[in-house]
């Protein structure tokens, strides 16, 4: 494992008696000092690798590895790992000193170690002057700032976060994604969030996991799991997406709606089936002259940065275009796209599956000289 490698899975299962697993055969790695986010709908297992990590599960099968070390039979307090619960988990009788400083009593370090690290702690979420002050006082996004604190306070090398802002309102979750953010980067250390909101995900990490029944669909940083997802799933869970049965005929040209495109994708067999994704916002409204494709708009919202415009083509698939222009339901527009805009997937095809097929192809073009 490298140096730089802090949390290793091994072909981890997590199951439940004779239930289907939650967790099935994941591998892994993550890098120290980055901030990682397991995306994913309810029961997909992102909770459940948090709970792996922080040793309050035990794996069924596999091999779990921190800083170089196997920790599967290590116990929770042993390993140099904090967790921020969905709830905070806050003390409500004590106060935000008692409750930042609580571990560290645990510990029993001296009275002036604890008022050191305690004022260092709540300096570091912006409370150094909310430490007499009592938990049922305190707003939401300040109770999350003192679970925070109380966590840091330990020193861990991970800090664990399970879905800790789905309890704000929208206005505050934004604000405390950018001041997470800001403390990960001021702390150094690996920050590991749970969340299946993917406007969080892609705002907050430096890579995400897009998590599925158990299986991760496809890793990578935000812009890639935005602009070139794996399959279907990640496209359509990631953002919204016009998605489309299509052919592949050769490199660089795909048909779908009856029509060829150029496109940027390579490496498929020729004329092989495949789904054809293209963001709404990379479709622009023109006349029906102009347009690749001719949509009668059926509805439209204004979503106050832009309009939400759903309409359907003569062939009857429904297209989704967010544009800074009006439409007028019930009139025929034409769309325009670039090549760049088209984005190819192969049917039901795994990360591992498309990673070698890229491997793959570039062999091959090494032995052709290019």
């Amino acid at each position: 494992m490298s140096t730089s490698t802090i949390i290793r899975f091994e072909n981890v299962t997590k199951q439940y008696d004779n239930d289907a697993a939650v967790l099935d055969n994941v591998s892994f790695e993550m890098e120290r000092g980055k901030f990682y986010t397991l995306l994913g709908p309810s029961g997909c297992g992102k909770t459940t690798i948090l709970r792996l990590i922080s040793g309050l599960v035990e794996a069924s099968h596999g091999k779990i590895y921190i800083n170089d070390k196997l920790v599967n039979d290590v116990p929770a307090n042993k390993r140099q790992v904090n967790t921020v619960f969905q709830d905070y988990a806050l003390f409500p009788h004590l106060n935000v000193f008692e409750n930042v400083a609580f571990g560290l009593r645990v510990k029993k370090l001296k009275n002036a170690d604890i008022q050191k690290k305690v004022q260092e702690a709540l300096r570091f979420v912006n409370l150094e002057a909310y430490e007499n002050r009592e938990i049922s006082e305190m707003s939401g996004g300040q109770r999350q700032r003192v679970a925070i604190a109380r966590a840091i306070v330990n020193e861990p090398e991970v800090l664990l976060l399970d879905e800790p802002l789905s309890a704000l309102d929208l206005k505050l979750r934004t604000e405390m994604q950018y001041e997470l953010r800001e403390l990960q980067r001021r702390l150094g250390i690996t920050f590991v969030f749970v969340t299946h909101d993917q406007e969080e995900a892609l705002a907050m990490s430096d890579e995400i996991f897009v998590i599925n029944k158990g299986k991760i669909q496809q890793r990578g940083v935000p812009t890639d799991i935005y602009d070139e997802p794996i399959n279907r799933f990640v496209a359509d869970f990631i953002g919204e997406s016009n998605i489309i049965q299509g052919k592949m005929l050769r490199d660089f040209v795909v048909q779908f709606d009856g029509k060829e495109f150029e496109c940027v994708d390579q490496g498929f067999n020729p004329n092989e089936s495949v789904e054809v994704v293209i963001r709404p916002e990379d479709l622009e409204i023109t006349t029906k002259e102009k347009g690749h494709l001719k949509v009668k708009v059926d509805s439209q919202l204004f979503r106050g940065v832009h309009y939400e415009i759903c309409g359907y083509d003569e062939n009857g698939n429904e297209w989704i275009v967010h544009s800074t222009k009006k439409a007028v339901v019930g009139e025929e527009i034409g769309l325009y796209f670039e090549p760049e805009a088209i984005h190819v997937m192969r049917l039901g095809e795994t990360e591992e599956e498309f990673d070698a097929r890229l491997e793959a192809y570039d062999d091959q073009g090494v032995e052709n000289g290019n």
